[in-house]
């Protein structure tokens, strides 16, 4: 994996600040740019991982209670959310090769959609509101592609 230049500038963050770093763009966060934010949640995670390993966690539970620090409230991004969507509902309209720029391209748009869940919530993908705002995306790309195509 070459992220050299992707993390290029980036260098002085920790381990977890570049994992979370680059599970914020992978993901299409709003937070990836926020370098405050990512320094704050690898030191909360370093922290958790110590505080672990102290209490007597073998390295891989600490690790883990690190992570789960790291990424909590990050889970559900508006952009997997959305591309999900396009891969599950459209994969006959909207070609393999274009579902990334389909759905960059359509997020801004459908931002409202959004705006009346909780996305912070890491087991949102289990509740009902997850079904109803799957549907309402749905819904979103279906007028869409009618109205402007692919």
């Amino acid at each position: 994996m070459n992220n050299k230049k992707k993390n290029e500038g980036q260098t002085d963050f920790s381990y977890y600040g570049l994992y979370l770093l680059d599970y914020l763009r992978t993901n299409r966060f709003e937070q990836a740019t926020d370098e405050a934010f990512i320094r704050e949640r690898a030191d909360r995670a370093a922290g958790t991982y110590e505080r672990a390993m102290l209490e007597g966690y073998p390295a891989a539970g600490a690790q883990e209670l690190a992570m789960r620090t790291l990424t909590e409230g990050l889970r559900y991004s508006k952009y997997a959310i959305l591309r999900e969507v396009v891969e599950n509902e459209f994969a006959d309209d909207v070609p393999e090769a274009e579902r990334e720029s389909f759905t960059r391209k359509l997020l801004p748009l459908v931002g409202n959609v959004f705006s009346i869940y909780d996305l912070s919530d890491d087991n949102f993908a289990l509740s009902p509101d997850y079904d109803l705002l799957y549907t309402e995306l749905t819904g979103a790309v279906v007028l869409y592609i009618e109205e402007y195509g692919v």
